[in-house]
C-alpha cells in the first residue's frame, strides 16, 4: 500500500469515527423513560440479575407486555437485547455500590435503565451508522455521499428515536448491517482464515438479529443468501467453508433462543407471543400472531400518513429506493442492492400486514424500522448521481428529518395514541414551548415508587440544570465541532 492509499484509509477511519461519535452522543443524550415495551425487557434484566430467574413475577405490575405460562409471568419479548444488557447491569450495579448508591433504590434503577439502553441500543446503532458509511464506500460511492447516507440514517429517520429506547428494533437493524458488511467483505478472497472469521461474524450477527426480534429471521436468511451469491463462483471448497462458518456463528444464537424458550415456557417451538394471558391483545388472534396480509391502505399510511408515516418522521428515507435502483443497475453492486431492497421491502410488507399496525405509543413506523438502515444505503448513490438542485432537495429532506426527530426525542419518543397527527397536535406546540421529557413513566413497580413519582425521561442538558430549548445547547455544540473537524479534513485532503 503506497503512502497516498494509507493516508486515504486513515481519513476514512477518522470520518467513520466522527460519524460514530456524533450519532452515539446524540442517542445517549436522551433517555426516553419507561413504557410497557421497555419495562418488559428491563423486568427480565432485573429478574436475571437480582433473582437468577426468567420469571418476572416480582416486577410484572409495571407492564402489560407479558406472557403467562405454568403459573408465572415472563417477558413477551425475544431475549436478545436482554441477554446483551445483563452483563452491563451486573457491572453497573457494582459501580453503583462503589459510589455508595443502592442499585435497588429509585435512583439506582433509573441509572441502570439508562446504562443498559445506551449499551444495548445506542452503541450498536451508532456503530451501524459508521458501518453503513463503509458499506456505501465499498459500493463505489464517494466519501461525502457515504457520510450523507450514514448521518441521514442516524439522525434524520425515526431510528434516532428508537435508539433512545430499550426496544429491540434498533439492535436488530444494527445486527443486520453488521452481517451485511461481512457478506460484502467475503466478496474478495483474502485467506481461508478471513473466510472463517467473516462467515462466523455474519452468522452470529444475523442470528442475533433474530434472537432480538423474531421477525428478523427472513431478513437474516437474505443476508446469508447474499454472502453465498457473492462467493458462489469461488468453487465448492470455499462455498463449503463459508457455509460452515455461517452455520457455526448462527448455532450459538439458535441454542440461546431455544434454551430460553424451553426454560421459560417448556417449548422451543412456540414463541413468547403465544403465551399471552386470556383477553390480552385481541388482535394477536388474527391470522398468525396478528399477522395477516399486506393491506394497501395501511401501506399508504406507513409512508404518507400523519400518524405513523415516514413522510412525517423521516422524509429523506422515501428517496432511498431510487438510489437502490441505481445500485441495482450496476453489475458490481447488483446482488447487494437486491438484498438490501428485499430486506427493506420485507419489513415494510410485514408492518403493512400486522393487525395492530399503529404499534401503540410509537414515533413513526417502528415495525419496519429494522429495514431502514439498509434502505438508507440507497441515499449514497442517489447523492452522487443527483444534480446540484436535487442535492439541495435531498439535503432539505434530511434536515427536515433531523428537526422532526429532534422534536420527538426532546418531547417524547412515545406520543400518546390519542393524537392522530402527533407532529401538529403534540410535538410542534410542546417543542417550541420548551415542554421536554414529558414521559414520567418509570421502570419501578408501584411498591418501589413510594409517595414520590420518579420522573422517567430526561436529557443530559436537563441534568446539567438547563431547561426548555436551552437544554439542547450541549447537544448542538458537539454537532458544530464535528462539522468543523469534517470541513478541516476536506481541506487537508483536497490538495492531496
Amino acid at each position: 500500500m503506497n503512502v497516498s492509499a494509507q493516508s486515504n484509509c486513515s481519513w476514512i477511519r477518522i470520518r467513520a469515527l466522527l460519524i460514530f461519535a456524533v450519532t452515539f452522543f446524540s442517542y445517549a443524550y436522551f433517555y426516553e423513560g419507561a413504557g410497557w415495551n421497555q419495562n418488559s425487557r428491563f423486568d427480565l434484566v432485573r429478574a436475571i440479575v437480582e433473582h437468577k430467574t426468567l420469571s418476572i413475577d416480582d416486577f410484572q405490575q409495571n407492564t402489560g407486555d407479558k406472557a403467562f405460562a405454568n403459573g408465572h409471568y415472563y417477558s413477551d419479548k425475544a431475549p436478545g437485547l436482554v441477554l446483551l444488557a445483563v452483563p452491563t447491569a451486573w457491572i453497573g450495579r457494582a459501580i453503583l455500590h462503589a459510589r455508595g448508591v443502592d442499585p435497588a433504590s429509585p435512583r439506582g434503577l433509573l441509572d441502570l435503565a439508562y446504562c443498559v439502553t445506551v449499551w444495548g441500543v445506542a452503541l450498536p446503532m451508532a456503530s451501524a451508522c459508521a458501518c453503513l458509511f463503509w458499506i456505501a464506500l465499498q459500493s463505489g460511492c464517494s466519501g461525502s455521499a457515504s457520510a450523507f447516507a450514514a448521518l441521514a440514517l442516524g439522525l434524520a429517520t425515526p431510528m434516532w428515536a428508537y435508539s433512545t429506547l430499550f426496544w429491540g428494533h434498533a439492535l436488530a437493524g444494527a445486527c443486520l448491517v453488521f452481517a451485511f458488511a461481512c457478506a460484502l467483505r467475503l466478496r474478495s478472497y483474502v485467506s481461508s482464515t478471513a473466510d472463517l472469521f467473516y462467515g462466523l461474524v455474519l452468522g452470529l450477527t444475523a442470528g442475533w438479529a433474530t434472537v432480538t426480534e423474531y421477525p428478523s429471521a427472513p431478513a437474516s436468511a437474505i443476508v446469508a443468501g447474499l454472502a453465498l451469491v457473492l462467493i458462489w463462483k469461488s468453487g465448492w471448497r470455499r462455498r463449503s467453508r463459508i457455509v460452515f462458518a455461517i452455520a457455526a456463528g448462527a448455532l450459538p444464537c439458535a441454542i440461546a433462543l431455544m434454551a430460553y424458550q424451553h426454560a421459560a415456557f417448556g417449548s422451543i417451538f412456540h414463541p413468547s407471543y403465544t403465551y399471552y394471558p386470556p383477553g390480552a391483545f385481541s388482535w394477536m388472534t388474527h391470522g398468525y400472531l396478528g399477522l395477516t396480509y399486506p393491506k394497501i391502505d395501511v401501506a399508504l399510511k406507513l409512508l404518507f400518513g400523519c400518524r405513523r408515516g415516514l413522510l412525517f418522521s423521516g422524509p429523506v428515507a422515501l428517496a432511498a429506493p431510487f438510489g437502490l435502483r441505481l445500485l441495482w443497475r450496476r453489475p458490481a453492486t447488483h446482488a447487494a442492492a437486491v438484498a438490501a431492497t428485499a430486506i427493506a421491502a420485507y419489513y415494510f410488507l410485514f408492518h403493512a400486514a400486522f393487525a395492530s399496525w399503529p404499534a401503540g405509543w410509537s414515533y413513526g413506523p417502528r415495525y419496519m424500522s429494522p429495514g431502514l438502515p439498509l434502505l438508507c444505503l440507497g441515499l449514497a448513490p442517489l447523492w452522487d448521481y443527483a444534480r446540484p438542485a436535487w442535492r439541495i432537495v435531498l439535503g432539505a429532506l434530511a434536515a427536515a428529518g433531523v428537526v422532526l426527530t429532534l422534536m420527538a426525542v426532546s418531547v417524547s419518543a412515545q406520543p400518546p395514541d390519542e393524537f392522530h397527527c402527533p407532529l401538529r397536535q403534540f410535538y410542534w406546540p410542546s417543542f417550541w414551548a420548551g415542554r421536554f421529557s414529558l414521559n414520567i413513566g418509570t421502570v419501578l413497580i408501584p411498591a418501589e415508587q413510594g409517595t414520590n413519582q420518579v420522573h422517567g425521561a430526561f436529557n443530559l442538558g436537563q441534568l446539567a440544570g438547563l431547561h426548555g430549548l436551552a437544554s439542547l445547547i450541549p447537544l448542538l455544540m458537539p454537532w458544530a465541532l464535528t462539522a468543523v473537524l469534517w470541513a478541516g479534513i476536506n481541506r487537508i485532503e483536497r490538495p492531496a
